[in-house]
């Protein structure tokens, strides 16, 4: 009798926060094949980002007791010693080092360098993302500017970007791999390129790519900073259909005395008028945008100011944090808001960006939208962003589809046939749709990452 085949042990990453966490996390897998190792990619957004990275560690040790374990990520960045001294935790490696093939063989259990000292991003660009349709390319690392409540800069380092060659060249393979869409992440994704030679800025590296890979079905942005969406990034969100109509605004708040002490660089009004502009020119766009609730000496009026935020702008994907002092940030020494008001004030703004999704989504019944399959194959995400559930169909495919109602956050669709398209309703036109079905990747099994957007 033939002996049964031993099982290759295979690594286990567990992914917390942002996109560009998850990007990483895939070169990480590929550097750690065959090994029987859990890492934990942690973030440093909130304290809570902090506390759910230390319950991670708790739960991956008794879940996989012999594994080794190593953390990593901006939380491991900023406090390695912290993390180190917890008993589930076997090694802690820093943000720069986690994409390098020596750091996962070394013996020792801290290495974590100087990540102000870094100038380079992206030495390993993933070719493939285990248990995602879509694929995640960093194109863009670190901040160079410093809002007041932010302690990121201090664990991914200064803003520094990929050559659009070796960005173009991943796409271009992640295309003939299968993949239709492709999302561009970065800690700071609208500040691309003054590093480089000649300082191309994002809309020309977006340019770049549609042009050279052609094959590519859609291209969605990561998070965007507002006041650095110039004319020509503007023109390409508002024109160009590979361009999916779905961006998220790091706004923060809606208030102008809290924006200046946040040291944010817009104001309310020209928050406002972006969106007003967007919506203008290409009616379909989906609003996100980051809201901070009870920043030090946020008071009522200025806390309504930024929930009137989410109607002027039509925010109709908001990501509400209560606020967090970090240690070592200028806004941990403001007077702070007592914590029982900031989690009611965060609630608050939850219920109203609720509220004005509920009535979003309602407005897309009877539109025809284009869904990129996701696991378990009958469920996926339009190009707004919106949660589609349909009939079964190939992951990793782009199904036209024609929304029939609402069920709580998620449309329900049957295939479409001809049905007026997200935008043109109102406008007095209309277009036949067929139904494409483009097989992608097939993800593997497992637990999805998380893909909060940074």
């Amino acid at each position: 009798m033939t002996a049964p085949a031993t099982r290759m042990a295979e690594p286990h990453i567990i992914s917390l926060g942002c996109r560009l966490n998850i990007a990483e996390s895939e070169t990480i897998r590929a550097l750690l094949a065959g090994r029987d190792t859990v890492v934990v990619n942690s973030c440093a957004v909130t304290n809570a980002a902090v506390a759910e990275t230390r319950a991670a560690i708790r739960r991956a040790r008794r879940e996989r007791p012999g594994a080794e374990l190593v953390v990593t990520g901006c939380a491991a960045q900023i406090d390695p010693s912290g993390f180190a001294d917890m008993a589930e935790v076997d090694r802690v490696i820093g943000n720069a080092e986690k994409l390098t093939y020596s750091a996962w063989n070394a013996a020792a259990p801290v290495l974590v360098g100087d990540i102000m000292q870094v100038r380079d991003t992206a030495s390993h660009l993933a070719s493939a993302f285990a248990a995602h349709a879509r694929a995640f390319v960093e194109v863009q690392n670190g901040c160079d500017h410093r809002c007041t409540f932010c302690a990121i800069p201090f664990g991914r380092g200064n803003s520094r970007s990929v050559p659009a060659g070796g960005v173009i060249d991943r796409i271009a393979a992640l295309v003939d791999g299968g993949y239709r869409e492709v999302v561009l992440t970065g800690v700071d994704l609208t500040s691309y390129g003054p590093d480089l030679p000649g300082a191309p800025s994002l809309g020309m590296l977006v340019e770049r790519i549609l042009a050279h890979v052609p094959g590519l079905a859609r291209l969605r942005l990561s998070s965007l900073d507002s006041v650095e969406i110039d004319d020509r990034l503007f023109d390409l969100i508002a024109n160009e259909q590979r361009i999916m109509p779905h961006i998220h605004l790091s706004f923060q708040a809606g208030d102008d005395l809290i924006l200046k002490r946040m040291k944010r660089r817009h104001s309310r009004a020209e928050a406002i008028a972006l969106t007003g502009r967007l919506k203008a020119a290409r009616p379909e766009i989906a609003i996100g945008a980051d809201l901070i609730a009870g920043f030090p000496t946020e008071n009522d009026a200025m806390f309504a100011n930024t929930r009137a935020l989410i109607d002027d702008c039509d925010i109709v994907h908001a990501h509400v944090f209560p606020y967090s002092p970090r240690e070592g940030t200028t806004a941990a020494r403001m007077p702070q808001v007592p914590p029982s008001i900031r989690k009611a004030r965060a609630a608050e703004l939850r219920a109203a960006a609720a509220a004005r999704k509920a009535a979003w989504l309602r407005g897309l019944v009877g539109t025809a939208q284009d869904v990129l399959v996701e696991r378990p194959g009958d469920r996926g995400h339009a190009g707004n962003f919106a949660e589609v559930r349909m009939p079964l169909a190939e992951v990793g495919s782009i199904q036209s589809v024609m929304i029939e109602a609402v069920d709580g956050s998620t449309l329900l669709a049957s295939p479409a046939q001809a049905a007026p398209r997200s935008g043109d309703v109102g406008r007095g036109a209309s277009r036949s749709v067929t139904t494409t079905s483009v097989t992608g990747p097939r993800p593997a099994p497992g637990k999805a990452l998380e893909e909060h957007v940074s």
